[in-house]
């Protein structure tokens, strides 16, 4: 018998992200996947606005994150202020999340070495 779930990834989007001192960090916007890896690239959290207006968008890899299945949420482990000062961007201007430097810059603002990525 199997000791993990599996979850669909549209049952995860809207999921609430939250950080280890429980404070509200946002919810899960899209779930980026590498076609060649099959892998998750890319969670996409959405952050501030009201209502999903004015919201910015940050790609986190998934090793920053955790699937709390207990509370149903995600946990990221940076603090509010880490976040409002990470570089994002908009909903009408997504970055080339395929592009190596992007993935670097992303993996670097939230202290992950490439190396230690996981399966998804």
């Amino acid at each position: 018998m199997a000791n993990h779930t599996l979850l669909s990834a549209s049952s995860l989007e809207g999921d609430q992200v939250k950080n280890r001192q429980g404070e509200d960090l946002g919810k899960i916007k899209e779930i980026m996947i590498d076609t060649e890896t099959h892998n998750v690239a890319y969670y996409v959290l959405s952050f501030g606005g009201v209502m999903g207006m004015g919201d910015d968008l940050f790609a986190i890899p998934p090793e920053a994150m955790r699937v709390d299945t207990a509370d149903e949420c995600f946990i990221l482990n940076i603090d509010k202020e880490q976040l409002k000062k990470a570089e994002g961007f908009d909903k009408d201007h997504w970055p080339d999340m395929a592009d190596p430097k992007f993935r670097s810059n992303v993996y670097q603002q939230y202290g992950i070495s490439e190396g230690a990525s996981r399966r998804h």
